[in-house]
This record gives C-alpha cells, sequence and structure tokens, in this order.
C-alpha cells in the first residue's frame, strides 16, 4: 500500500513559482460521488505584478479567494469552463492546467475546463480550504518524475514572455 500525505498549511505557504514546481506530481483528490484521484502534471503561476494574474488590480468579489490563507481552491469560470488554481495567498495562486487520471476517472484531464469537468469541479468548490475540506485535497504519495520543462503559459495575453509554466516532461 502507498502511502498518502495530506498536504498542509507549511505545503502552499511558499513562494508561488517554488509552489507550482512542487505540485507536479502530486495527488489531486476530490470526493464526490465517488473518489477521484489524478497526478498534477502541468501547472502555472500566476504571481504579484503579473499583469495576467486576476488580483493584478487588487482584490473583488470574483478573485477574492486569491486572498484567503496559503491552500484555498479558487474556482473560476472562463469562457464556460470552470478553472481551478491553488491559492498561495496575498492574490497569488497556481493554476492547475492538466492531471493524469489514477482512480475514478474516466474523461480528459488535459487542459483546465476538461480537468474541472471531469472531477466535477465548479464555483461551488471555490474558497474550500484544502488542508481541511473533506471534498477536495492534495496528497503526496512519494512519486518522483524523471524531468521539469518550462515555458510561457497558454493563452495569455498579458506579460507573455514569462516562463511561469511547468510541466512533467
Amino acid at each position: 500500500m502507498v502511502d498518502r500525505v495530506r498536504l498542509d498549511r507549511d505545503f502552499y505557504d511558499r513562494d508561488t513559482v517554488e509552489l507550482a514546481k512542487r505540485l507536479l506530481g502530486k495527488v489531486l483528490v476530490v470526493k464526490n460521488e465517488v473518489v477521484k484521484r489524478v497526478r498534477v502534471v502541468e501547472v502555472e503561476a500566476y504571481v504579484k505584478n503579473d499583469r495576467a494574474n486576476h488580483a493584478y488590480k487588487g482584490m473583488t468579489k470574483r478573485n477574492k479567494s486569491m486572498f484567503g490563507p496559503p491552500g484555498t481552491l479558487y474556482v473560476y469560470m472562463v469562457h464556460t469552463h470552470n478553472c481551478m488554481n491553488i491559492v498561495r495567498g496575498g492574490g497569488e495562486a497556481v493554476l492547475v492546467r492538466s492531471a493524469e487520471p489514477l482512480a475514478g476517472v474516466e474523461a480528459r484531464t488535459d487542459g483546465p475546463g476538461r480537468l474541472c469537468r471531469a472531477l466535477g469541479i465548479d464555483r461551488s468548490y471555490d474558497g474550500l480550504d484544502l488542508c481541511s475540506s473533506d471534498k477536495v485535497w492534495i496528497e503526496d504519495d512519494g512519486y518522483v518524475f524523471d524531468k521539469l520543462a518550462t515555458s510561457r503559459r497558454i493563452g495569455v495575453t498579458g506579460s507573455v514572455n514569462r516562463l511561469l509554466r511547468f510541466y512533467v516532461a
């Protein structure tokens, strides 16, 4: 049996770029009708002074969760698709772009909208605490990937030249 350790607040309370890299390989667990597990394989960091960041101009009703404690889930809708971010705090977050299905998931999980749809993540998950929620959390099962790749973010119009997309290669 694989030892799984739920990530605690200290894990999320770090530099956003470092958090993005460390989320790769971790297991995202969603418990709704069934328990669904996916391995995070692609993320994007959204930091301060980043025009592509939803919190670039400050807190609004829509992005309020981005200012919550580290480990808060920020879920928003864009073009009819939900997208899920892991909050670092202070208006910074990591978008989970893609994951590999491990258990309970039959649908495609490549792309942030498909991932949320496959996991049943919608706006009702916005603001949930990954450290204490019984609906969604992230685990470390000791998995180590071979290679980390970096590139520009996908579909971003502001701060386009920043290398803030990270994925398992």
